[in-house]
């Protein structure tokens, strides 16, 4: 394990700790306006690498330091879980690109050709 004792740079504040502190009082405030699905993601969020979801040890090979590594949520919501993915997507798209400028053109297609579209979109969006 190479990053045992390493320093990580952690924000100030995170949105688990928002959800943690002030969670509770959001649902009781929107009652009703809160789907089950989005109580399971803020859930989900605010119990994210915390004892609440277990986790493991984990030792250092070369000097035996040891950390306890709380498990993560794995919710495709959450900011801490995603973050690595969206970067390396991001990076993906980034390396796709260019060096023209660009114009975002959105436009709608026709109903005939659109229900085509939908059946086969990697053929037609590509």
């Amino acid at each position: 394990m190479a990053r045992a004792g390493a320093s990580f740079d952690r924000p100030t504040i995170e949105v688990a700790d928002i959800l943690r502190r002030h969670g509770e009082a959001y649902l009781r405030d929107h009652v009703g306006h809160v789907g089950r699905t989005e109580q399971r993601v803020m859930s989900a969020i605010a119990a994210c690498r915390t004892a609440a979801l277990g986790g493991h040890v984990e030792a250092c090979d070369d000097c035996g330091a040891t950390r306890i590594a709380y498990n993560s949520c794995r919710n495709r919501h959450c900011p801490k879980c995603q973050g690595a993915a969206r970067a390396q997507w991001l990076a993906h798209r980034q390396a796709e690109l260019l060096p023209v400028p660009y114009f975002h053109v959105v436009f709608t297609l026709p109903a005939p050709i659109a229900a085509v579209a939908f059946q086969n979109k990697s053929a037609v969006y590509a």
